[in-house]
């Protein structure tokens, strides 16, 4: 009886912390429709604090903007990242999962950067994002295995939806 009373509070512990932004099965999106939508924000600058192309988008902002568009609820910030969606092995990450990533000191290993994968299974993994790079900052793509830089501050990768061809 004991054990069962500990599986069922890890259970609801679990769902609690995601309770906030949950996935309902109402909740999907046509996968050419996010990847059009996505690419057409490239070259949109970086603002930090924002959420409009008129603006700029930080990163957060982008993953928003974007999602809000398809009526899917996930987070205004990064950090809020490590409750929501469905943890995927990198392996097994599909176009329009949320890639996480820490903030700019990998040490810290909280959430600070997030984008959204738009390479599909099996592929090289590439994911779209605004960046504050000083060089190439704003909505930019690229690769995961091109960048040591994103590789040592890879937290995990989320799903927030189901996505459809």
């Amino acid at each position: 009886m004991k054990f069962f009373i500990i599986i069922l509070f890890t259970l609801s512990t679990f769902f609690a912390k995601s309770k906030d932004f949950p996935i309902h099965p109402k909740d999907s999106i046509q996968l050419d429709s996010l990847l059009l939508f996505c690419k057409k924000q490239v070259g949109t600058n970086y603002k930090y604090a924002s959420c409009t192309p008129n603006s700029g988008f930080d990163c957060s902002g982008f993953v928003y903007y974007v999602f809000n568009h398809f009526k899917v609820n996930v987070p205004r910030s990064s950090s809020e990242f490590n409750k929501v969606g469905i943890t995927i092995h990198p392996d097994s990450c599909i176009a329009g999962d949320v890639i996480v990533f820490t903030g700019t000191n990998a040490k810290n290993r909280n959430p600070g950067h997030v984008g959204i994968v738009i390479s599909n299974l099996g592929e090289e993994l590439q994911f779209i994002h605004s960046s504050s790079n000083k060089k190439h900052s704003g909505v930019k793509i690229s690769s995961y295995k091109e960048s040591p830089y994103y590789e040592n501050r890879f937290l995990k990768i989320v799903r927030v939806t189901k996505i459809y061809k």
